[in-house]
């Protein structure tokens, strides 16, 4: 990966609000499939020898939202689940889709661990976990601080308040080269919408954002510290 060999990464992803502030946390971003495996039989004839899928995985359901912590940022949503193949059978397998966010490398660790260490509750019933944490969290390092702090400077110079928007919920490139060097990010147009039918950019504000980018393009390499 370039960012490796990388002294600073900025990313031109769009600033965060009306203001355009810029981001030097962002959280984790994982996906897991949770697939449950029950046992089929007929629902009138032999109910009782089946062991339902759909009915295990609404207990796995509730026990996944229960991790959601808004204190600590970590959310997990179950955004899709699937089962069973007809009304008048058991069903032998459900599975759900799960976005999850952290906002610590820590935090991204404990969370996998818990949906990994899922037990199922109906005898017979087995759970198996796919997944993981595909983009790891930006956190708010001294070096990201740092190239913060030389861009609210330069704004300065450019007659702009520049300001950290905070933790950011959504994942961009910056998640990963914050891993390696500097990162700052948030440093592209301002606008509004994001991924909407409605998503727009400001081009009265271009000129400033380009300014900026070249201004810090021309600080000396060891600014990220």
């Amino acid at each position: 990966m370039l960012a490796r060999g990388a002294e600073r990464a900025f990313v031109l992803e769009c600033g965060e609000g009306a203001d355009g502030k810029l981001k030097i946390a962002r959280k984790g971003l994982g996906g897991f499939t949770v697939t449950v495996h029950g046992r089929s039989s007929h629902a009138g004839a032999d109910f009782e020898h089946g062991i339902s899928a759909i009915l295990e995985l609404s207990y796995q359901v509730q026990r996944l939202f229960a991790l959601n912590d808004p204190a600590r940022e970590i959310t997990v949503n179950v955004g899709t689940i699937d089962g069973g193949f007809r009304p008048n059978a058991v069903a032998p397998q459900a599975s759900a889709i799960i976005d999850v966010r952290a906002p610590t490398a820590a935090a991204a660790r404990t969370l996998e661990q818990a949906i990994r260490g899922l037990k199922p509750i109906l005898e017979g019933a087995t759970i198996e976990v796919e997944g993981g944490f595909r983009r790891p969290p930006m956190e708010p390092l001294a070096r990201n601080r740092a190239l913060l702090a030389t861009a609210e400077r330069l704004g300065h110079e450019l007659g702009l308040e520049l300001e950290d928007a905070g933790l950011v919920g959504g994942g961009s490139d910056a998640n990963t080269t914050s891993l390696f060097t500097g990162t700052l990010d948030g440093l592209g147009p301002i606008g509004d919408g994001s991924h909407a039918t409605d998503e727009r950019v400001d081009v009265t504000r271009m000129p400033e954002r380009s300014a900026l980018l070249a201004l810090l393009l021309l600080e000396p390499a060891d600014l990220s510290g």
